[in-house]
């Protein structure tokens, strides 16, 4: 069967491509959570309109997170922890503490969007990534202090 992507589905396309795709992967994943249409001309049509409003709205969202990455990129974030006899953290500190950090700097960055392998374990600067947009990364360093 032939569908026309309405949104990028991982492996399969991006929005507006027209693929050819199982019959059952259609009907029970792709149209019932409206990621495609049957490829008919009258679809092909409302996909195109759809897909020069995206590019637009694509382009400004792009252009906010480089602003923000750029905020954000001079922003060093310092948080006090419980240490124990060695230097380790006791507990760790997770993209949740750093969302909170950032919240309390006046900046809005979802948790989620904070990249970070494994939470920090150790004491001192830690650089870490913020995915603000499909193109876009904020590189931002937190450093971690003996709480007194």
């Amino acid at each position: 069967m032939e569908v026309i992507l309405r949104e990028r589905v991982e492996k399969l396309g991006n929005r507006g491509d027209v693929v050819k795709v199982s019959d059952g992967f259609a009907r029970n994943f792709l149209l019932p959570h409206k990621l495609a249409l049957p490829s008919t001309p009258a679809n092909r049509k409302q996909v195109d309109q759809e897909k020069t409003v995206a590019v637009r709205r694509e382009a400004h969202e792009k252009t906010e997170a480089e602003a923000l990455a750029q905020q954000l990129s001079k922003v060093a974030i310092r948080l006090a922890r419980k240490v124990g006899e060695h230097g380790v953290l006791y507990g760790s500190v997770t993209a949740l503490d750093i969302a909170e950090a950032f919240s309390a700097q006046g900046f809005t960055v979802d948790r989620r969007k904070i990249e970070m392998e494994e939470a920090i374990k150790s004491l001192g600067q830690h650089t870490v990534s913020i995915k603000l947009h499909r193109e876009v990364a904020a590189s931002i360093t937190v450093e971690v202090i003996k709480e007194e």
